[in-house]
């Protein structure tokens, strides 16, 4: 910025605030600031205001339409986020701003947004579907822990399970619950618990802690492991209020540790009542069952007759049967024939007339011969008629009574004296033999 003298040279408003604008884009990258929203207001074009306060001080943010779209929660008074944000200076009213790029809830940060990535991308998968889960065994008589041997939750599991059933047998596959490399390790004994396949139900457990204590249970690995696991899986990790990916993939979610165990084991002191009652039940539907099958038993005794009635009556009803097939085999026959009798009178009407239709042909023959000797003589009639007109009009006859043809020389018939001239020579055509000629004189008509 050039210098001034106060005294002598003042600059405009607008000036000042543009200059200012140029000095805070200039000093400020884009940053990651932490405070509370207030003030929040959506205006009609999508564009999102509100103030970003801690307890000492506040600053004015603008949120894009375009940029916050892309959020999939909703931004409210009190929340404690954390905005990407660039620093400027709104020239029009010479306020110190906050253009918002991104904004994400505070007290998780990276591990937030890690959590919510691979929940969105486990979801879109279908690893959430309520239709995958199966369901948990009422009476599994061998379950499958995989948790740290020295955690509190292990403690908590085998203590519910010898309380509520004692006789459940507890397969444990070690793997660490939180550090450095616990998520594959944690992934490792899912699988081997699935290809063992030695337990009715996998329990995935832990205890409480904070969001980087149960991070192992958020890893990708864990969440497909799970979902691959051939045993149906109850993820009890964390307290009540905890959730990570693995109780989403999982068949079953469980608050806490001692909670899944109660999940997968029936309680004792509840099944002895229950079996009891059963047990009543039973011993009535069985004494209700004999009685029916007795009262049937007598009825079917009254129904019972001596094996040689029942052959006696069979034979009658054989004696029965044989003589209705007789009668219809002669019906039938008898039927048959008289078709047969039918068929062949309607045989001998249709046969055709051999002498007669020999007559007919010869009678047609001689009509033929007849017919066709007087077409011929008709026609040698009227061969004769045409000969002797065509021989009247034979110009040989008409040379043969005295007349000749001329022609000249190249041909052509001279039917007028004006067809030639004196001097010209023609040819003359007899009825016999014909003659060279030469017109000495014309006499024009």
């Amino acid at each position: 910025m050039e210098p001034t003298d106060n005294a002598t040279h003042a600059i405009s408003v607008s000036e000042l605030n543009r200059r200012a604008r140029e000095l805070v884009e200039g000093a400020f990258p884009l940053i990651w600031v932490a405070g509370e929203i207030s003030n929040f207001t959506r205006a009609a074009s999508g564009h999102c205001y509100f103030s970003l306060k801690d307890a000492a001080a506040q600053v004015r943010c603008v949120f894009f339409r375009h940029k916050a779209a892309l959020l999939d929660w909703k931004p409210e008074n009190g929340m404690q986020v954390e905005v990407r944000a660039l620093p400027s200076f709104y020239e029009a009213r010479g306020e110190f701003q906050l253009g918002v790029e991104n904004m994400r809830r505070s007290g998780f940060g990276a591990f937030y947004e890690a959590f919510e990535r691979l929940k969105k991308k486990m979801q879109q998968e279908g690893l959430f579907e309520a239709t995958r889960k199966r369901p948990i065994p009422a009476f599994a008589g061998t379950v499958g822990v995989v948790t740290s041997p020295k955690a509190a939750a292990l403690r908590d599991v085998l203590t519910t399970l010898a309380r509520r059933m004692p006789g459940t047998r507890v397969v444990i596959y070690p793997a660490p619950v939180q550090g450095q490399g616990a998520g594959e390790k944690i992934a490792e004994a899912i699988r081997t618990a699935s290809a063992r396949a030695e337990a009715d139900v996998l329990i995935v457990c832990r205890g409480g802690g904070s969001i980087e204590d149960l991070w192992a249970f958020n890893e990708e690995g864990v969440a497909r492991a799970i979902a691959a696991c051939s045993m149906p899986v109850v993820a009890g990790v964390g307290h009540e209020t905890d959730f990570t990916i693995a109780d989403f993939v999982a068949d079953a979610r469980a608050p806490t540790p001692t909670a899944a165990a109660e999940l997968v084991s029936a309680s004792r002191a509840e099944l002895g009542p229950r079996l009891q009652v059963l047990g009543a039940r039973l011993m009535r539907d069985l004494e209700r069952l004999l009685a029916a099958r007795e009262q049937q038993l007598d009825y079917l005794a009254r129904r019972l007759v001596h094996p040689g009635e029942r052959i006696a009556v069979q034979t009658r009803h054989l004696g029965q049967l044989v003589m209705r097939l007789k009668s219809a085999a002669s019906r039938m026959i008898e039927s048959s024939a008289w078709r047969v009798s039918e068929m062949a009178a309607a045989l001998r009407a249709k046969r055709p007339d051999v002498g007669g239709l020999l007559a007919a042909n010869q009678e047609a023959r001689l009509r033929l011969n007849l017919g066709y000797a007087r077409y011929l003589e008709l026609h040698d009639n009227r061969l004769a008629q045409l000969r002797a007109s065509l021989g009247h009009l034979n110009p040989q006859a008409v040379l043969e009574r005295g007349y000749s043809i001329v022609a000249r020389d190249d041909g052509r018939i001279v039917r007028s004296a004006l067809d030639v001239a004196p001097g010209e020579r023609v040819q003359m055509t007899f009825g016999q033999g014909a003659a060279q000629a030469r017109i000495e004189d014309v006499t024009k008509p």
